[in-house]
């Protein structure tokens, strides 16, 4: 099959899942041989049980659930479920978008792994999931605060963590970077070394 023949079956397999959902589905596209549906919030289990159980779709793999962010967007986040029909050996991408302060539907329902997935979006991005048996962090601390892969959120964090000998215990402190790590030039071996001396440079030690 050609390619071209290849994306005009993906875009009409766009139109029959598109005619059957009505309003559920935004905008339907073909993007590098992959079908990628914009989906509303509140359709989309509606939209993923239609992908499982049609038989002209057949997506009933689940891939992945990520989260985007885009800070500059009114509803800044993108949910991203990632679908896989074996049988085609075809995948489909389907979007939804949230600000979130409202959660989604949780799609646990549909395919139960993606549990996990969930719990990953919620933790790295506070994506919020309504219906989700047990929402809760999955990769961060119990006393973490934020959600490290906005992109507000400091590449350095709000709090460190260390052992403390003299209170037997570990201990959250803000985070204090020495100065010579702030100037650090990876690209140099020898910068932030100032007692190292020209004879020393070139004997390599």
């Amino acid at each position: 099959m050609s390619e071209y023949d290849r994306d005009r079956a993906l875009i009409e397999l766009g139109e029959i899942v598109s005619d059957n959902l009505g309003d559920d589905i935004e905008s339907v596209s073909v993007i590098r041989g992959e079908i990628s549906l914009l989906s509303r919030a509140d359709g989309i289990v509606r939209v993923l049980k239609f992908l499982r159980d049609d038989i002209r779709c057949g997506f009933f793999s689940f891939v992945d659930l990520c989260g985007v962010d885009y800070p500059s967007r009114a509803r800044r986040f993108e949910v991203v479920y990632h679908l896989l029909a074996p049988c085609q050996n075809q995948r489909v991408r389907v979007k939804i978008e949230t600000d979130g302060m409202i959660p989604v539907p949780s799609v646990v329902s549909v395919f139960p792994a993606v549990g996990w997935f969930e719990r990953e979006a919620y933790d790295l991005y506070g994506i919020l999931f309504s219906g989700h048996p047990d929402l809760r962090r999955i990769l961060t601390d119990y006393g973490f605060k934020g959600h490290p892969l906005r992109k507000d959120f400091p590449t350095t964090g709000f709090v460190q963590v260390r052992y403390n000998d003299d209170v037997k215990r570990v201990v959250y402190e803000p985070v204090s970077l020495s100065q010579e790590f702030r100037t650090f030039d990876f690209l140099s071996p020898w910068e932030g070394y100032k007692d190292v001396s020209p004879d020393d440079k070139r004997s390599g030690k």
